[in-house]
């Protein structure tokens, strides 16, 4: 079974976040404590999807066509360290 640490400002984007992001957040949580990153991959909707540039080592999913959690993995410890969830702005350039 997988363990879920989350960073200490992950409360106040949680806090800003609207009701049904903080649902699928849970459902989340709950795919990957008992799944692990496989079981996260087998659900389509989420797009899980590893990352590249300044967020290499990282992996996204997204909840939505705005939100999206940021999180890496330890597979020696099972553990998945939530970095971010953030609304994606796509007005900028």
């Amino acid at each position: 079974m997988w363990r879920i640490e989350e960073h200490r400002r992950l409360d106040r984007q949680l806090s800003a976040a609207p009701r049904e992001i903080l649902k699928r957040y849970e459902k989340w949580k709950d795919i990957a404590m008992l799944s692990g990153p496989p079981g996260l991959r087998s659900i389509g909707g989420f797009n899980d999807e590893a990352l590249s540039g300044k967020w290499d080592g990282h992996r996204s999913s997204r909840f939505g066509l705005q939100y999206r959690v940021f999180y890496r993995t330890v597979p020696g410890d099972q553990i998945f360290l939530v970095v971010s969830i953030t609304a994606h702005d796509y007005r900028r350039p």
